[in-house]
Protein backbone atom coordinates (compact mmCIF):
# COMPACT_ATOMS: atom_id res chain seq x y z
CA UNK A 1 0.00 0.00 0.00
CA UNK A 2 1.38 3.31 -0.91
CA UNK A 3 -0.14 6.82 0.09
CA UNK A 4 1.85 8.41 -2.96
CA UNK A 5 0.76 9.34 -6.35
CA UNK A 6 2.80 9.47 -9.09
CA UNK A 7 2.55 12.04 -12.24
CA UNK A 8 5.24 13.16 -14.66
CA UNK A 9 8.04 13.73 -12.72
CA UNK A 10 5.95 14.91 -10.00
CA UNK A 11 5.14 13.23 -6.40
CA UNK A 12 1.67 13.89 -4.41
CA UNK A 13 0.85 12.62 -0.69
CA UNK A 14 -2.61 11.18 -0.01
CA UNK A 15 -4.67 11.78 2.86
CA UNK A 16 -7.94 10.90 3.93
CA UNK A 17 -10.15 13.33 6.15
CA UNK A 18 -12.38 11.32 7.69
CA UNK A 19 -14.22 14.44 8.83
CA UNK A 20 -14.99 15.48 5.51
CA UNK A 21 -15.12 12.06 3.56
CA UNK A 22 -12.97 13.19 1.58
CA UNK A 23 -9.20 12.28 -0.13
CA UNK A 24 -6.53 15.13 -0.15
CA UNK A 25 -2.96 15.69 -0.64
CA UNK A 26 -0.73 18.14 -2.06
CA UNK A 27 2.18 18.13 -4.85
CA UNK A 28 5.54 17.45 -3.30
CA UNK A 29 8.86 18.94 -4.74
CA UNK A 30 7.93 22.30 -5.82
CA UNK A 31 8.57 25.64 -4.46
CA UNK A 32 4.72 26.66 -3.85
CA UNK A 33 1.53 24.74 -2.05
CA UNK A 34 -0.75 23.12 -4.28
CA UNK A 35 -3.05 20.80 -2.74
CA UNK A 36 -5.94 18.69 -4.28
CA UNK A 37 -8.80 16.72 -3.33
CA UNK A 38 -12.03 14.65 -4.34
CA UNK A 39 -14.19 12.19 -3.09
CA UNK A 40 -13.32 8.81 -4.63
CA UNK A 41 -9.57 7.84 -5.64
CA UNK A 42 -9.76 7.97 -9.18
CA UNK A 43 -11.02 11.50 -8.99
CA UNK A 44 -8.61 11.97 -6.70
CA UNK A 45 -6.34 10.83 -8.98
CA UNK A 46 -7.77 13.01 -11.58
CA UNK A 47 -7.25 16.34 -10.10
CA UNK A 48 -4.04 15.75 -8.97
CA UNK A 49 -3.13 14.79 -12.85
CA UNK A 50 -4.99 18.32 -13.62
CA UNK A 51 -3.30 20.21 -10.48
CA UNK A 52 0.51 19.50 -11.86
CA UNK A 53 -0.99 20.27 -15.57
CA UNK A 54 -1.93 23.81 -14.47
CA UNK A 55 1.03 24.60 -11.83
CA UNK A 56 3.44 23.21 -15.50
CA UNK A 57 0.99 25.84 -17.25
CA UNK A 58 1.56 28.74 -15.03
CA UNK A 59 4.85 28.17 -14.10
CA UNK A 60 5.35 28.54 -17.77
CA UNK A 61 3.62 31.86 -18.43
CA UNK A 62 5.83 33.19 -15.58
CA UNK A 63 8.56 31.92 -16.69
CA UNK A 64 9.08 30.15 -13.18
CA UNK A 65 10.90 26.69 -12.83
CA UNK A 66 8.22 23.84 -11.68
CA UNK A 67 10.53 21.59 -9.52
CA UNK A 68 12.44 22.68 -6.63
CA UNK A 69 15.73 22.87 -7.05
CA UNK A 70 18.49 21.18 -5.13
CA UNK A 71 21.79 22.63 -4.07
CA UNK A 72 23.49 19.45 -3.01
CA UNK A 73 24.40 19.32 0.18
CA UNK A 74 22.36 18.84 3.40
CA UNK A 75 22.39 17.87 6.93
CA UNK A 76 21.51 14.47 8.22
CA UNK A 77 20.77 14.13 11.87
CA UNK A 78 21.85 10.49 12.92
CA UNK A 79 22.49 8.81 16.25
CA UNK A 80 26.28 9.17 17.34
CA UNK A 81 27.20 4.89 17.06
CA UNK A 82 25.82 5.42 14.02
CA UNK A 83 28.26 8.24 12.93
CA UNK A 84 30.94 6.67 14.59
CA UNK A 85 30.47 3.39 12.68
CA UNK A 86 29.69 4.75 9.36
CA UNK A 87 32.99 7.01 9.77
CA UNK A 88 34.82 3.70 10.32
CA UNK A 89 33.24 1.30 7.36
CA UNK A 90 34.06 4.46 4.87
CA UNK A 91 37.34 4.52 6.21
CA UNK A 92 38.42 0.81 5.88
CA UNK A 93 37.02 1.23 2.12
CA UNK A 94 39.21 4.22 2.02
CA UNK A 95 36.68 6.60 1.12
CA UNK A 96 35.22 9.70 2.77
CA UNK A 97 32.19 9.88 4.72
CA UNK A 98 30.40 11.93 2.12
CA UNK A 99 31.25 9.50 -0.32
CA UNK A 100 30.19 6.54 1.63
CA UNK A 101 27.06 8.23 2.14
CA UNK A 102 26.57 9.72 -1.36
CA UNK A 103 27.44 5.64 -2.15
CA UNK A 104 24.68 4.64 0.07
CA UNK A 105 21.85 6.76 -1.17
CA UNK A 106 22.53 6.13 -4.81
CA UNK A 107 22.25 2.23 -3.91
CA UNK A 108 18.71 3.00 -2.45
CA UNK A 109 17.64 5.53 -5.06
CA UNK A 110 18.49 2.62 -8.12
CA UNK A 111 16.77 -0.29 -5.79
CA UNK A 112 13.35 1.88 -6.82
Amino acid sequence: MTDKLFYKNYVGTVHFSTEDAVFYGKIEGINDLVNFEGETVMALKDVFEESIEDYITLCKEVNKEPLKSFKGSFNVRIAPELHSKAFKAASLKGKSLNQFVQEAIEKEVKAQ
